[in-house]
This record gives C-alpha cells, sequence and structure tokens, in this order.
C-alpha cells in the first residue's frame, strides 16, 4: 500500500457557547465561528485516513507546510509503517522538526495513517496502542475566555448542570476564578489555563492569589512556555499544582521540564507534537519522571477523536479537555459530543468514524 495523496481541509464550523463574543463590547451575538484542520491521505488501494493538524493562527503558514513541504514526503511511502515513515520525514526535515508548523504538519499526517493502519487490520486505535475496552472516558469543560465573572459563574454553573465534573477557565483574573469556585462549590476540579500570561514575577503572585480557591492545577502561568527556570520557580512559591506542555516542541521537552522540575502535569498535544506515537512516547516520559500527564485537546474534528483513542489506551485515568460548547454543524457528527460529561469511546476500525464530506464542503474555506 502506498499513499497517493495528502490534502488540507480548513473548515470553519460554527458554534454556540452561550455567551456574548469576547472584544465585542457586549453585542450579545453568541453565534462564532471555530477552524479545524482536516489532513486527508488516500492509498492506492481506496482506503482513506484521517488526520487533523493545529491550526487556528498559524493556517498561513500549517496549510503550506502540509502542502508543499511534509505531504509530499509522504507520498508514494507505506501508510502502515507509521514509525518508518515519521522518523524518515523528521530526519529529512530535521531542521523544521522541533516544534510548530512542520511538527503540526506531521501530526496530522500521522493521524491519518494510524487511521489506515485500523481500518486495515479492522481495530481501533485504542486497541492497537495496547487499551482495555471502555465505553466511555471522562470529560471536562474547556471554556472559552469568558472575562466578566458573571459570565463566567453562569456559564460555569450551565456545564456543571450538563454533567461536567471537572471544568477549566481560560481566564486571567482572581474574581473570575473566584466566581467560578462560587459557581463549582467546595470539592469540584476546577483548573485555569492562563495562555502563558505572565512573567515568573508576576505568576508567583498571581498564583499566591489564586490559591485559595482550591485550583486543580494552573496551566501556562509563564511567558515563554518553555522557560522551565521561571516554571519550576512558579511551582515552588506559588503554592498550586502547574501544568504546561501544548506550547513545546517534542518529546525531548518532557525531559527537560522533568530535570528542572518544573511541572507536576505535562499536556502533549496529539495535533502539534508528532501525532498518536509521540504523544504515547510524551505520556511515558512524563509517568516516568513521576509527572502527571493529561493530554492537550480543545479540538472538535479527528484530533479530538486521537485523543479519545490516546485517554482511553493510557493506564493512568485521566479526563479528555473537550471544548464547552455546541457545534451548529459538526463533520464528525455525535461522535465528538460529550453526553453527561462523558465521551463514547469509538469501537470501528482505526479512529472509528469518517467525517461528513457534505458538512466538511458546506463550511470548508480552504
Amino acid at each position: 500500500m502506498k499513499i497517493t495523496s495528502v490534502e488540507p481541509i480548513l473548515v470553519a464550523l460554527p458554534y454556540e457557547h452561550g455567551a456574548p463574543k469576547p472584544d465585542m463590547g457586549g453585542t450579545g451575538q453568541r453565534r462564532e465561528m471555530q477552524d479545524a484542520l482536516f489532513v486527508k491521505v488516500e492509498t492506492d488501494e481506496g482506503i482513506t485516513g484521517w488526520g487533523e493538524a493545529f491550526s487556528f493562527a498559524t493556517v498561513p503558514v500549517t496549510v503550506p507546510a502540509i502542502e508543499r513541504a511534509i505531504g509530499p514526503l509522504a507520498v508514494g511511502q507505506d501508510p502502515t509503517d507509521i514509525e518508518g515513515v515519521s522518523e524518515d520525514i523528521k530526519r529529512r526535515c530535521q531542521n523544521m522538526m522541533r516544534g510548530g508548523p512542520a511538527r503540526f504538519a506531521l501530526s496530522g499526517i500521522e493521524i491519518a495513517m494510524w487511521d489506515i493502519l485500523g481500518k486495515v487490520n479492522n481495530k481501533p486505535v485504542w486497541q492497537m496502542l495496547g487499551g482495555t475496552p471502555k465505553d466511555t472516558v471522562e470529560a471536562y469543560a474547556s471554556l472559552f475566555r469568558l472575562h466578566e465573572p458573571a459570565t463566567v459563574y453562569r456559564i460555569v454553573s450551565r456545564a456543571h448542570e450538563r454533567g461536567y465534573r471537572k471544568v477549566k477557565l481560560h481566564e486571567r483574573t482572581v474574581e473570575a476564578v473566584a466566581a467560578a469556585r462560587d459557581a463549582l462549590g467546595p470539592g469540584v476540579p476546577l483548573m485555569v489555563d492562563t495562555n502563558c500570561a505572565w512573567y515568573p514575577d508576576e505568576a508567583v503572585a498571581m498564583a499566591k492569589r489564586m490559591h485559595p480557591y482550591d485550583i486543580a492545577w494552573l496551566e501556562e502561568p509563564v511567558s515563554p512556555p518553555d522557560d522551565y527556570d521561571g516554571l519550576a520557580r512558579v511551582r515552588r512559591e506559588g503554592g498550586v499544582p502547574i501544568a504546561n506542555g501544548e506550547n513545546i516542541g517534542n518529546p525531548y521537552d518532557v525531559r527537560w521540564m522533568a530535570a528542572r522540575e518544573a511541572v507536576d502535569i505535562v499536556q502533549p498535544s496529539v495535533v502539534k507534537h508528532g501525532g498518536i506515537a509521540d504523544v504515547m512516547r510524551m505520556v511515558e516520559i512524563a509517568e516516568s519522571a513521576g509527572m502527571r500527564a493529561v493530554p492537550h485537546c480543545p479540538f472538535v474534528g479527528p484530533g479530538l477523536l486521537a485523543t479519545i483513542h490516546i485517554v482511553a489506551a493510557m493506564q493512568n485515568e485521566v479526563p479528555c479537555e473537550h471544548r464547552y460548547c455546541d457545534l451548529l454543524a459538526s463533520p464528525m457528527g455525535d461522535a465528538v459530543v460529550a453526553k453527561d460529561g462523558r465521551l463514547s469511546v469509538p469501537t470501528g476500525p482505526g479512529l472509528g468514524v469518517d467525517p461528513d464530506p457534505e458538512v466538511l464542503e458546506r463550511y470548508r474555506v480552504a
């Protein structure tokens, strides 16, 4: 079997999350669009695999990376030899492979190769990864940034009512964190992702101020995200667990974080770090160094399905991140919809679900 083509398909999917659009002056407009960069890999035996590469602000460079740099190197290779193809591309593009768009591109192709391999062997990815059967995995609600404490209170309350027993904010103020804790009450895990908001001095101060609200982890508190000494200082002095990892480059960076004792939780991202096999390596490195691994996944396409398979295959039970919103159009159908705070584990071969071509075509933007 040979790969005959690699095609990026960018879609913008409408969604509703129950709050006004951020930074829109309180207009009350509720509909927004979320990008998802699908990767379609076709073969000479008629089997098609689907993957996803990181998109959002990187689309202008990730799409050309797939089309012009990484995709052509995969064409002609055997997609069932996932390790061989991935390592060949990494070596041939070693100056681009420490992290960033080239590695995002490889991630999408690698996920699609797992999908193909599962279809060839009639096995779901979680089974090929050595997992045991599970009907569902726990999801945690990963909220958009809401800014206003009153809005945070309302949306967090709604997420909890819908069955989520863990909630993550993307806020940067103590007032927003306090509102979320008020909404959840004591004992419900509350995580806070600040997306690299601060330098170490301010991060330490903010961690101390958030400590009374019993946060399960403070995610990416430091800029840049690979300031491991800065992260280690926040971890020592801030009084709260520290999570980091979605914006590191590759599995070797987990070793650097471990050597600096920088974090408590490592967050590998399947659409960023090289795909499924590299995330499993990152999980192994993290856990062998005494850190927890909780994959990063605010995605709604094959990247989410791949993460569900990874979480289902992990030896330690961890929740799967789930973007808290209602998709008004979903290429993956109900496979990416949480019910009572849980996500179904696919049982079909490969990723278990192919995208709806009509939805892809209707919402395709590139």
